[in-house]
């Protein structure tokens, strides 16, 4: 006897990676039709509107079809891959090749199996689907394909006179026609009222074809509305020898609807200092030989951040963001600190979570990991969610400073100029020092002059006098 192993085709549909996206593009794929695959091994690579992601398969068995190419943006609940799993139903046969198929004879069956299987199907129908994999941005959902039983009798609600469509009348009493989504979207496109539609389908289920004859006689006898031919639309045409058009999208389409959102929510307000960092950038020398800070990124960012820190500790209101729902401040007790990072993918900000627990090694320890990851396109969006300040050091492309536009959510975002030798007035004489210009852009709705100004001042003094970060810490 010849053993057959049942299997079922199973659908992975593209899930929310990340909170409120809706689509996401395909950036490779790791699988190909036939090959196998196991419970948690990485398909494929999509990037979002927040950063790129390896999707991971809930369950074993062999790739049947892959739905999409590689460049196609799909919206969130598409099914993207299909795999052959084995011990699970047979795989659903579609109605046009079960019509076609001929028949198959059937068995005899005794009428005391007769009576068991039968039994065996009702108890089968009677016990809850199997639960499936639930993966983020899914709910749970069941294998069954048919019909949800309505809960009680129906009642039917007397609905006010209608008028007829394509000389129907539409029945007050009867049940609600079968139809698919796609179906009841044509009919709805075309004027045509499905209870007054003959079915052809199996089950008395409603078809395109069904709508499409329904509307014919009512496209035959409406008069066509003379129009005057239009003036053919101009097109659209560019140089592509002295032109090159990318496509916005993922993340720079993110950022950019971000900032034009901050732009023209948030009243911004703007100051600059410029302050001689000559003993911080001896203390990030110092740093460097220090034992504790062997292989960790020391850099003057490091001592920026923890002075912006320290800032925050003594002027606590500057880490807050404006409810407009509630039309309340709500001030944050912890610092999730945004480092803003150029990638090839564009700019993103991803975050230190609690940065203000952090000692200045675990600081070099997260700043270095931040870095890394955005380099290499890794960074999870959960990393670039819940930020509180952020930091943007243009300093690195040789610029002094700039006006830095707030991050959806936040209160404040402090941008580094580039540090120079310049001539400086160091205890009444006129010496080459290292200097550098500090902006600090804030949400003026809740951070006013006073206090924008104190934070600024202080981060401005603590990297003038790099020990204030014991005495005031």
């Amino acid at each position: 006897m010849t053993t057959m192993t049942d299997a079922s085709v199973r659908e992975f549909k593209m899930p929310d990676v990340g909170e409120g996206l809706t689509e996401a593009e395909i950036l490779k794929w790791y699988v190909q039709p036939g090959d196998t695959v196991t419970d948690g091994q990485v398909v494929c690579e999509v990037e979002t509107a927040k950063a790129a992601v390896e999707l991971p398969i809930p369950y074993d068995g062999v790739v049947s079809e892959l739905r999409f190419p590689e460049g196609t943006t799909v919206d969130v609940g598409t099914a993207i891959i299909a795999v052959r799993v084995a011990g699970g139903a047979p795989a659903p046969v579609p109605a046009q090749a079960e019509a076609a198929a001929p028949a198959a004879p059937a068995a005899p069956v005794a009428p005391a199996a007769a009576a068991s299987a039968s039994a065996s199907a009702s108890a089968e129908e009677a016990k809850p689907a199997a639960r499936q994999p639930v993966l983020v941005g899914y709910g749970v959902s069941t294998s069954a394909t048919k019909r949800r039983p309505r809960k009680g009798p129906e009642v039917t609600v007397p609905a006010p006179a209608q008028p007829e469509l394509n000389g129907h009348a539409p029945a007050a009493d009867s049940p609600r026609p079968l139809a698919k989504p796609p179906v009841r979207k044509l009919a709805k496109d075309l004027g045509v009222d499905l209870t007054a539609v003959t079915p052809s389908g199996p089950d008395g289920i409603i078809t395109r074809e069904d709508v499409h004859a329904a509307a014919t006689p009512a496209a035959v006898t409406a008069p066509a509305p003379v129009v005057a031919p239009a003036a053919p639309a101009p097109v659209a045409s560019y140089d592509g020898v002295r032109e090159t058009r990318i496509p916005v999208k993922g993340v720079r389409k993110a950022t950019a609807a971000a900032m034009v959102g901050s732009a023209f929510t948030a009243p911004h307000v703007t100051e600059f200092v410029t302050v001689d960092v000559t003993r911080t950038m001896k203390l990030v020398e110092e740093l460097k030989q220090d034992k504790e800070m062997q292989g960790r990124r020391v850099n003057p960012l490091l001592l920026i951040a923890k002075a912006l820190l320290v800032a925050i500790k003594r002027n606590p209101d500057i880490n807050a963001s404006w409810d407009e729902a509630n039309q309340e401040i709500v001030v944050k007790h912890y610092v999730n600190l945004g480092i803003a990072a150029a990638t090839p993918r564009g700019l993103i900000v991803p975050n230190i979570k609690d940065a203000q627990d952090k000692t200045l090694p675990q600081l070099a320890d997260s700043l270095g990991e931040l870095v890394a990851t955005a380099r290499e396109g890794k960074t999870s969006p959960s990393a670039m969610q819940g930020g509180t300040v952020t930091i943007t050091n243009v300093g690195v492309f040789g610029v002094d400073t700039g006006t830095p536009i707030l991050n959806p959510g936040e209160s404040a975002i402090l941008a580094i100029g580039a540090i120079k030798l310049q001539p400086w007035v160091h205890k009444g004489k006129v010496k080459p020092r290292q200097v550098t210009t500090l902006a600090l852009s804030f949400d003026h709705r809740l951070v006013d002059g006073e206090l924008g100004s104190k934070v600024l001042a202080d981060v401005a003094a603590i990297l003038e006098q790099p020990k204030r970060l014991i005495t005031w810490a």
